[in-house]
């Protein structure tokens, strides 16, 4: 941010730590850098950033590196049978984070998956379940020139110990084959799952077990993933952005 003079002040000296983690959760387009806000958009006069450094988190037990490029994940395509649940529509928008400057990512990986309505992963052997062979709720696009990867899926399930939430994984190659990988989960308001859970199939599955602030892997960060859907006609749509510094 400027000042009439031209010289450079930082956001976060007119803003109180409070103010600036509250508009960090309620805006859902931050982005830090190296301690200071950086900003793009002007609302009220005052600086919005444009996107935002996401917290990673653990891959877990259940990633299968399947190589399957395709927006729809919902149905398998070993037999085309399509999982039941609420239409999610998701879009990812991946930016490059540069010294004081924001770039949509072209050309980046990403793979999202998660389980079922009834909290079943596809393509791994677990205690309650094989479903080796299967591949649902799986899939990788890569982004457009606007950073851009959308996926076309359902409201994830629920399973024990865990909040409702869906992985994802961010690659890309630069120079001398460099690789670059970022891996994080995204997690619902609880009363938005409630209210979806209300329904069929995920009614069938009865009361979870865990909320957002019960599960030890989302109060690391998790406030910091929230995705914020809004209706359509038949389901939901939400847009996530996460800004990546790259080496």
């Amino acid at each position: 941010m400027r000042r009439s003079n031209g010289s450079t002040i930082s956001l976060e000296r007119l803003l109180s730590r409070r103010q600036v983690v509250t508009l960090l959760g309620a805006t859902g387009a931050l982005w830090l850098m190296g301690g200071a806000l950086f900003s793009r958009q002007s609302i009220a006069g005052a600086q919005i950033p444009s996107c935002v450094v996401r917290p990673e988190q653990t891959e877990g037990p259940y990633f299968v590196d399947e190589r399957l490029n395709r927006s729809d994940i919902c149905s398998d395509p070993t037999t085309g049978q399509v999982k039941p649940g609420t239409p999610l529509a998701l879009t990812l928008q991946i930016f490059q984070l540069g010294s004081g400057d924001c770039q949509p990512l072209a050309g980046a990986q990403v793979d999202l998956w998660h389980c079922d309505a009834s909290g079943v992963y596809s393509d791994v052997r677990d205690a309650g379940f094989n479903t080796v062979g299967q591949i649902f709720l799986r899939g990788y696009q890569i982004t457009d020139a606007r950073g851009e990867a959308r996926f076309v899926t359902i409201y994830p399930g629920w399973y024990a110990g865990r909040t409702v939430h869906i992985h994802m994984k961010v690659r890309t190659a630069h120079a001398a084959e460099r690789h670059f990988e970022f891996t994080s989960q995204m997690y619902f308001d609880d009363e938005l799952t409630d209210r979806v859970y209300a329904d069929q199939p995920y009614v069938s599955k009865g009361r979870r077990n865990a909320r957002n602030q019960d599960d030890r892997i989302f109060r690391r960060g998790g406030d910091q993933l929230m995705l914020a859907p809004t209706a359509t006609a038949n389901g939901y749509a939400a847009s996530f952005g996460i800004g990546l510094q790259l080496p």
